[in-house]
């Protein structure tokens, strides 16, 4: 058997750890805390009724599309759906890069970059953040066939101000990929400029702020040219019947959205105060996240004590840059979360 090169040398992608039992507290792959919207089980129910499971699902997501466009305000045919937004960076990144190529992206951020610069035989170059989570301008990397920029960024949770957003996609000078997993939880986006550039394409997930973890759906909004493109490249069908239905009426109940939020946002500066008070250095976050930092002692054994004790956090190491991702659980999970770590410092 004969195994391109590339993916022999490569490590792959980890997952965050998935542990699911009923007394765990998970806080380590950033879902939402709170079930998803009374209106998905509806849907997720009439969609197991009559011959739909039978049938092959739209390929388009035309439903979705319609309802995500009235939502976000942009042209349904300018959206894209996915298996998730990993998916549609994979589908971005075959569009877009030649095996050799070159791929751009901050650093420390989202891992599964580099992974796909690989899988593609392309080159893959980073700049550094730096102590205050902004990028250097302008630009350093020229020439890129892609360019990632998480935003809000993880770990840190941090976004670039939409004058930083709008600088940035203009020093760049290619084709830009606006990772909004995020975004939801932020109070400025990159929707515009994806309505006015062809060079710029905005990736959502409806894993974090939808409560869909477990379905695996998102969507990417770009000009309605640039998705024909990646029509291409896309799988017939690969977004199923049940995900379809799932996402269609958790985008379409913008109350529930807009209610779950509010509780997360709030949790979130809690979280941002006490463990501070803890004595971590917390980055403020727009994310459902907090990334937490120690000089005192090693973090990895506190992330190690407290997976003892039944709660997960991910902790995260960038070549000696190490930190505490910590998702922004219900208020219930982050008291115990909160007296473990006063037990264990």
């Amino acid at each position: 058997m004969s195994v391109r090169s590339n993916i022999l040398a490569m490590s792959g992608y980890v997952p965050g750890e998935q542990l699911n039992d009923a007394d765990i507290v998970k806080l380590n792959t950033n879902e939402n805390p709170y079930p998803p919207s009374p209106m998905v089980f509806h849907a997720i129910r009439e969609a197991l009724t009559g011959d739909k499971l039978r049938k092959y699902p739209q390929p388009m997501g035309d439903h979705f599309r319609k309802a995500a466009g009235q939502v976000l305000g942009v042209d349904p045919d300018g959206i894209l759906i996915g298996n998730g937004s990993d998916d549609l960076l994979t589908i971005l990144t075959r569009t877009f890069v030649p095996e050799g190529g070159l791929i751009a992206s901050p650093t420390p951020s989202y891992i599964l970059y580099r992974n796909l610069a690989e899988i593609q035989g392309s080159r893959f170059e980073t700049v550094r953040f730096d102590e205050s989570w902004k990028l250097p301008s302008p630009w350093p990397i020229r020439g890129a066939n892609l360019t990632f920029l998480p935003n809000p960024n993880s770990p840190s949770g941090t976004a670039l101000t939409p004058a930083e957003l709008e600088r940035f996609m203009a020093e760049v000078a290619g084709p830009v990929v606006c990772d909004e997993a995020y975004g939801d939880f932020c109070d400025w986006n990159g929707l515009l400029l994806a309505k006015s550039s062809p060079n710029v394409i905005v990736t959502r997930s409806l894993s974090k702020s939808y409560s869909l973890a477990g379905i695996r759906f998102g969507f990417a909004v770009a000009q309605p040219q640039v998705v024909r493109q990646m029509l291409k490249v896309k799988d017939s069908y690969n977004c199923d019947v049940l995900s379809l239905a799932a996402a269609t009426a958790a985008i379409e109940d913008q109350d529930y959205f807009r209610s779950v939020k509010a509780k997360i946002v709030a949790t979130r500066g809690r979280m941002e105060v006490e463990l501070s008070r803890l004595g971590f250095t917390v980055t403020p976050s727009t994310a459902n996240f907090v990334w937490c930092r120690r000089s005192d002692r090693p973090l990895k054994p506190i992330a190690e004590e407290l997976k003892a004790r039944k709660i997960l956090v991910r902790y995260m190491n960038y070549d000696g840059y190490d930190g505490l991702r910590i998702s922004v659980g219900s208020d219930a999970e982050i008291d115990k979360l909160l007296a473990a770590l006063a037990a264990i410092l």
